[in-house]
This record gives structure tokens, sequence and C-alpha cells, in this order.
């Protein structure tokens, strides 16, 4: 009799790497193709390269999700050096602009966040689907409540981390200092984060329920 590989049947792991290779591409398209992955908004970017992070983490596992989430933060690290805003020294300790320098608290708020952005989906969506996925509808508001958890952990976690290490800073480089930073902090996290969470919540509901339905398993059906 054949024996079962660690992963499950053999060829899992090939399958997984696959599918890991597979959303990190997608992740790195969306990146890179102008005004999809990071959507400019003047001081700032949106961001919608977090979803496939999300439904990673669901389908693959919070240890692929955490790569994917790495690849994330990588994605972001290279666009906010080679295609900085005035406030992309957070996210880079390569850009400077003028007074305003990056250093070692870029890459903690460049990767910790998106790295976290692979795990928590996961850990949401394991605690609800024993208890909801019986039915199609109980599916969806589980998957579109992991999908909001993660798109908010990305936001409060990168806004809190450019409040602690770059508060002043950050401000002073869109002309706002001596204003009440929170207050602006808590300005992005209101008029960018709330909504990018929304559209996460809808799109991973949809697309991986859908992916599931085809035979996507994730890690709570294993």
């Amino acid at each position: 009799m054949k024996k079962q590989s660690l992963h499950g049947t053999p060829g899992a792991g090939t399958r997984d790497m696959v599918q890991v290779a597979l959303f990190a591409a997608l992740i790195v398209a969306l990146a890179f193709l102008p005004f999809i992955g990071y959507i400019p908004l003047g001081f700032t970017k949106a961001t919608t390269i977090h979803i496939p992070v999300i439904i990673g983490s669901i389908l693959l596992g919070p240890q692929k999700g955490a790569v994917l989430g790495g690849v994330f933060g990588l994605t972001s690290l290279i666009n906010n050096t080679l295609y900085p805003t005035a406030t992309s020294f957070v996210f880079s300790p390569f850009y400077s602009a003028g007074a305003f320098k990056g250093g070692w608290a870029s890459l903690i708020i460049c990767f910790v966040p998106r790295i976290l952005v692979g795990v928590t989906p996961w850990l949401v969506w394991h605690l609800l689907e024993p208890r909801l996925g019986k039915s199609r509808t109980g599916r969806l508001f589980s998957l579109g409540l992991a999908g909001f958890a993660g798109a908010l952990t990305n936001t409060l976690l990168v806004m809190n981390g450019i409040f602690l290490f770059f508060g002043d800073a950050w401000a002073a480089a869109q002309d706002k200092a001596g204003q009440f930073v929170y207050g602006l902090i808590l300005g992005v996290i209101g008029i960018n984060g709330v909504p990018e969470a929304l559209v996460a919540a809808v799109l991973t509901a949809f697309v991986a329920s859908a992916l599931l339905r085809a035979g996507v398993n994730g890690p709570a059906k294993r």
C-alpha cells in the first residue's frame, strides 16, 4: 500500500506549491498593474492586493497565507521605493523625501501587518465555519467576516504603526504639521480602510465560496 505523505494525499505538496505560486503571481500582477493593486490617492494609496492574500489564507491555511502576506509586503516595499508618494518613507527605508527618511521601522510597517493579513482571515473562518457553514448564507457570512477582518488587520496595523513610529513626520509630509495626528490617522482608517474592508468582505465571500464549491478545500475541511 502506498504510504500517505505528511501533507495528505500523495502529490499534495506539489499541488500546494502550485496554488501558492498562483496566488503569489496574482499578488505581483496586481501590484505592478497601474491603478489596480495600489491606487494613488494623493498622499496615500488605496490597496486591493490584500484580497488574494485573504482568500489564499482561507483556502491554503495560515502558514501559506503568511507567505502570501510576505509577498504583499515585498511588493509594497518595491512599489514605495520605485514609485513613491510623499509618505512612502513610512514603508521603505530606501526612500527619503528631504528631511523625511525611512528606517528599520519602515520594514516593520511594510511587512508585519501584511503577513498577519495572511493569518487573521483563516482564524476567523476557522472559528465561524463549523457554526455557520452548514448553509450557503451562513458560509457567505463567515467568509465575508473573514475578508472584513483581514482587510482591517492591514489598515489598523499599518496606520497605527505609522502613528507610533512616524506620526509627526507623516503629518508634516502632507503639510499638516501641528494638527492632531491621530485624528488624521482615524480619517484615513474611516475614508480608506472601512470601504476597503467592505469590498474585501464581498469579494472574499463570493470568490472563496465559489472556489470551495469547485473543490479547493479550506483547512477547516481537511
